[in-house]
């Protein structure tokens, strides 16, 4: 029997605010990373193993036209996408897994997610198990509007992510966040925890550096960006795991 969750456990977490991404070879990631590590430091997360970072997987949503990855392509300003993730290759009693509501409205971009057991998956991924997965669940927004969507969109999930992220924290903005993501890997599969070595490579050597923050960029990081030339970009790990495993081409 698969069990439900109580009201007090499956409490949505929000997140909103602004995040900027920049695309970084080897040599500007050396650069860029050993001036900010000047003012920021490294968040609780991180595994010494990994060199003070941590591994995170996304198993992301779309429908057979790959609507989600067109939004995000065309630079739709309202958009939103759900997946499932983790920070382990392998499934273990104490691994978190999150249902995920990732979207953008205009400038700024918002996260709604619910911690969910490994029993769960096989009912988010099986349209005929979506009741049952509501039952687990019973009055959670976020559960209803996953199964209404998925029902509306005929959503399934696609594409398996997998990358490592080092993260930075500063102690003058709580909520000002860098992180540096790269090892970018992709695999077409429904499944989130799995054992095939068939992985696709994504922009191999380069580095995600993304800013979270919520009202304002330091003057430091500013000055960051000058002496670096970096320009903003709009970069999706889920578009270039599309692309990388021919499930979406981008057609701009």
């Amino acid at each position: 029997m698969i069990p439900k969750i109580t009201r007090k456990s499956y409490s949505t977490e929000d997140f909103s605010r602004y995040e900027f991404k920049y695309l970084l070879n080897r040599q500007q990631r050396e650069v860029v990373e050993a001036e900010i590590s000047n003012f920021m430091f490294f968040d609780g997360h991180v595994q010494q193993d990994l060199k003070n970072s941590y591994f995170v997987r996304s198993l992301y949503f779309d429908d057979d036209e790959s609507a989600n990855y067109y939004e995000k392509i065309d630079g739709v300003g309202k958009r939103l996408k759900f997946r499932i993730r983790t920070y382990k290759k392998e499934y273990a009693n104490s691994v978190p897994i999150f249902l995920e509501l990732k979207g953008r409205h205009m400038e700024r971009t918002f996260k709604q997610r619910i911690a969910i057991k490994k029993e769960h998956i096989g009912l988010l991924t099986d349209y005929a198990k979506h009741e049952e997965f509501l039952n687990c669940f019973p009055g959670n927004w976020l559960a209803e509007k996953f199964v209404y969507e998925a029902y509306r969109k005929r959503l399934t999930p696609k594409v398996l992510v997998d990358y490592v992220r080092r993260p930075y924290t500063s102690e003058f903005d709580m909520n000002f966040r860098v992180t540096f993501d790269d090892r970018i890997l992709a695999i077409a599969t429904d499944q989130l925890f799995l054992n095939k070595t068939h992985w696709k490579s994504c922009m191999s050597g380069k580095t995600i550096l993304e800013i979270k923050f919520h009202r304002r960029i330091p003057a430091w990081f500013h000055r960051i960006l000058q002496l670096n030339d970096m320009r903003r970009l709009s970069i999706s790990k889920f578009c270039k795991g599309m692309e990388a495993c021919n499930l979406a081409i981008d057609l701009s």
